[in-house]
């Protein structure tokens, strides 16, 4: 791929990715905490693009209800829904792949990581001139305001230096959910990606690597969120996800 695919853009508008499953009861409250403060914000433009995965409790009706307050601040509200529950990585993939800002943020629906941490996702992106600027609990954990149950946290530690044998990668933390893509890396990465659930996180670094994108690891405030969706059996399904992504990479499927 050329080069200047990957040139830095000094322009400040921003897409905002929200995959959700189920999510009716916190989506509200999560799109006017976003409204609040892109409409405060320094980006110029902005636009949400909720991915519904195929929830039965009436999320994508909540996320549509909420158009005109993202629209009062003069922010584009898109809900897309997938006809059944295909998984986080695909609803992340379709959300970036509609994104049409120069920076597309992938977050959360429980806002575990405050919106406003962007702003450090981007200073190091910008700073660092990367294309990648991933948020981490690893790197300082005094800015996680609740922590996990600890059988989470250490399967979470054994999870990520699984992936970092498996793939090389050097994160610490490939799984929090607050990912920032400069646009044309984000739709480049997007279109590659194949795993469909949670090993997604580490199949996009390790596309990103692959492609010569620069990636930075940046510490952020997170606090846990009462009601994950993420049951035991799929986070331990993601282990062998991580083997997956070296597989299909052997097979040449990332060309």
């Amino acid at each position: 791929m050329a080069e200047t695919v990957w040139e830095s853009r000094i322009s400040l508008s921003l897409s905002v990715v929200i995959p959700a499953y189920n999510e009716s009861r916190r989506l509200p409250v999560t799109l006017r905490q976003v409204a609040s403060y892109l409409a405060q914000s320094r980006f110029v433009e902005s636009e949400v693009i909720v991915v519904d995965d195929g929830s039965t409790d009436g999320t994508e009706s909540a996320a549509a209800a909420e158009g005109a307050v993202l629209g009062s601040a003069g922010i584009g509200l898109a809900v897309l829904r997938n006809t059944r529950n295909r998984g986080k990585g695909h609803s992340v993939r379709r959300g970036m792949l509609a994104a049409r800002h120069a920076w597309v943020l992938f977050c959360d629906a429980d806002q575990s990581a405050p919106i406003a941490e962007v702003e450090r996702l981007l200073a190091a992106a910008r700073d660092g001139r990367c294309q990648i600027a991933i948020g981490s609990r690893a790197l300082d954990r005094s800015l996680i305001g609740r922590h996990q149950p600890p059988y989470r946290e250490w399967m979470g530690r054994l999870f990520n230096l699984h992936a970092r044998i498996v793939t090389g990668l050097e994160f610490r933390d490939t799984q929090c959910g607050f990912k920032l893509f400069e646009l044309s890396a984000a739709r480049h990465l997007a279109r590659r990606q194949r795993l469909e659930r949670f090993g997604f996180d580490v199949e996009l670094l390790y596309l990103g690597r692959k492609a010569g994108c620069s990636i930075v690891e940046v510490p952020i405030r997170w606090n846990d969120a009462d009601g994950s969706s993420v049951s035991a059996w799929r986070g331990l399904a993601a282990f062998a996800e991580v083997w997956q992504v070296r597989w299909n990479d052997l097979l040449g499927r990332y060309r």
